[in-house]
């Protein structure tokens, strides 16, 4: 965000049974096509939960799609920030604050492992 608060994606969870009797957990995060700040480096972005919405989106009484809807556009762009961060990001072995630091614009011969 470009206020540095934190903020929500909308995501979905679900227990159930497989057949042979083992409790699967499951969850994702959706997607939306992405916003005018998202759209020069993907194709998607998640879909990221206006404040207002938390409940709504939380509320295990809501069955009805149409009720959730609205959240599910893509997030006002004005208030996210973009920043170039490390190619480290692109290594399922780190995951650490590392990873969200801005890094410095360096050419593309450079490596950031």
């Amino acid at each position: 965000m470009s206020d540095a608060s934190v903020f929500a994606f909308a995501g979905l969870w679900e227990r159930w049974k497989a057949p042979d009797g083992e409790i699967i957990q499951s969850c994702t995060i959706l997607t939306t096509k992405p916003n005018s700040l998202v759209e020069t480096v993907h194709d998607r972005m998640p879909v990221i939960l206006d404040r207002h919405s938390y409940d709504l989106w939380l509320d295990p009484g809501v069955t009805d799609p149409a009720r959730v809807s609205d959240c599910l556009k893509p997030f006002d762009a004005t208030l996210m920030r973009k920043y170039p961060v490390s190619a480290r990001v692109n290594h399922p072995n780190n995951d650490d604050p590392e990873c969200a630091k801005e890094a410095l614009m360096v050419s593309t011969a450079q490596t950031l492992f």
